[in-house]
């Protein structure tokens, strides 16, 4: 496996006619506009974006404290034939994601075809309270986030799925209409795809997801409540939606149904989106302290009585000791090659890949397999001594937790810093739709890292967030 490092891809040299035409444009625009403007754009939108309420909570702060995630007012540019292969690729990704899911939890094909380890079932995302579950379409992923990266004009790499609670999808919105405020002349100017209908969509596929025979499905959006990080998010999209957003305590249980507590009464619900993780959702079978979950709802989603989105048991498919067979399950389930490429991953549970990522820590990117928003990784380029020994002793002490990558040179996008307009990595999440139909809107949340060098994206590590362009033909 390589590991070299590539100087990173600048994505203004693409030489895609219609990206690289927009992005001279807009690069004489950007040098028409002075520095002092474009900064006072970007504070306006601090300030607005802040007397909206955007904002997150980090876990292991100050309790209360919040902040903004930075936002940049260059955008990033994808052409059409870029995104259509985009688009297809993780179509492709979620379908046979989804059949993995379906499968695991009732025949194990994949399992018994050598393909896919046993020991998957032993994985702590696996719940063997799904196991001969039918769910509404086989369906257990609604809403997942692809995490993309390119390294070249043509090299688009996935990171990693997101299939338990994605996040994020309210930037991409937020970014877009930020964009169309500050700048309304670039979209008059430019043919950019839009990306308002998303909330649409998604309730429709949502409905779509209800259980045979409901005529009018009640769904609604379930969250751990306002202390969570991404509380602003949950309340966006259920405004968007039109639908309520309950906690925990809004929901019973009665007769094999959920019933949400309304001033006219009970209200029978059909969908719930939810926002809370599996071992949160029912104390009566997982985390008997849970104060976030519905006591019984289990029972109901297992009996048919209402439809969860996503489906109990999704994190199986998004942990990264999984990730390094989707390739296989689409060859297997679809019978066709993967539109995108997996990086390549070296498994520490093996001896061969354990030894050669121990040789080679200073070179590789180590995360744990459960780990998420940036932490429980090393990154060995930009780590010191110190901090590679430290992290040797965690991967020794439990090597089956960590897959270790290659430092890939992420591409760069043209971003306002304050010394002026700067290269810097960026990296992409599309979300797909699974209900009806699957689909995915023509835009994505796209992180940037604002530290110069740096290649953590993740808002809790200091990264901050683009509009992403997709070029109508």
């Amino acid at each position: 496996m390589n590991t070299a490092t590539k100087l990173p891809f600048d994505e203004m040299q693409l030489t895609d006619g219609a990206v690289r035409e927009i992005y001279a444009q807009y690069a004489d625009w950007i040098r028409d506009v002075p520095h002092q403007q474009l900064e006072s754009k970007r504070q306006e939108a601090e300030l607005l974006f802040r007397r909206v309420g955007i904002t997150f909570n980090v876990y292991g702060e100050t309790a209360g404290a919040e902040r903004l995630i930075p936002f940049d007012v260059i955008p990033r540019i994808l052409a059409a034939s870029e995104w259509e292969r985009l688009s297809a690729g993780c179509l492709q990704r979620v379908r046979a994601l989804n059949m993995f899911l379906h499968d695991i939890y009732h025949k194990k094909e994949i399992i018994e075809a050598g393909i896919v380890p046993a020991s998957i079932l032993a994985n702590a995302q696996y719940r063997p309270e799904m196991f001969g579950v039918d769910v509404p379409q086989n369906i257990y992923a609604h809403i997942a986030g692809v995490d993309i990266v390119r390294t070249g004009e043509d090299d688009f790499y996935v990171l990693e799925d997101n299939l338990r609670t994605p996040s994020g999808v309210s930037y991409m919105m937020e970014d877009r209409k930020m964009m169309m405020r500050l700048f309304p002349e670039l979209f008059r100017r430019y043919p950019i795809a839009p990306v308002e209908h998303y909330p649409q969509v998604l309730l429709n596929n949502l409905r779509a997801v209800a259980q045979p025979g409901v005529q009018d499905p009640v769904v609604v959006m379930l969250t751990p409540g306002a202390y969570n990080s991404a509380y602003f998010e949950h309340a966006f999209i259920a405004q968007q939606m039109g639908v309520e957003l309950v906690e925990g305590q809004d929901l019973f249980v009665r007769n094999n149904a959920v019933y949400m507590r309304t001033t006219e009464g009970p209200k029978r619900v059909d969908v719930i989106y939810r926002r809370i993780d599996d071992d949160y959702i029912d104390p009566l079978s997982f985390k008997p302290d849970s104060m976030l979950g519905v006591p019984g709802l289990l029972n109901v989603y297992r009996n048919g009585g209402v439809t969860l989105a996503n489906a109990v048991g999704t994190g199986v498919a998004d942990d990264k000791a999984t990730y390094v067979y989707v390739p296989e399950m689409i060859r297997f389930y679809l019978g066709e090659e993967p539109i995108l490429s997996n990086v390549p991953t070296y498994q520490l549970s093996k001896e061969d890949d354990l030894k050669y990522v121990l040789d080679h820590l200073p070179e590789l990117v180590v995360k744990e397999v459960q780990g998420s928003g940036g932490y429980g990784m090393l990154v060995g380029p930009a780590a010191t001594k110190k901090e590679i020994e430290e992290f040797r002793l965690r991967i020794l002490s439990s090597p089956s937790n960590y897959i270790a990558q290659p430092t890939l040179a992420l591409s760069t996008c043209p971003t306002l810093v304050e010394q002026g307009i700067a290269p810097r990595h960026v990296d992409l999440r599309p979300f797909v739709l699974s209900g009806k139909t699957v689909t995915l809107v023509p835009g994505a949340l796209c992180r940037v890292a604002l530290r110069e060098g740096s290649l953590v994206v993740n808002s809790s590590q200091g990264g901050g967030t683009k509009d992403t362009w997709v070029l109508e033909r």
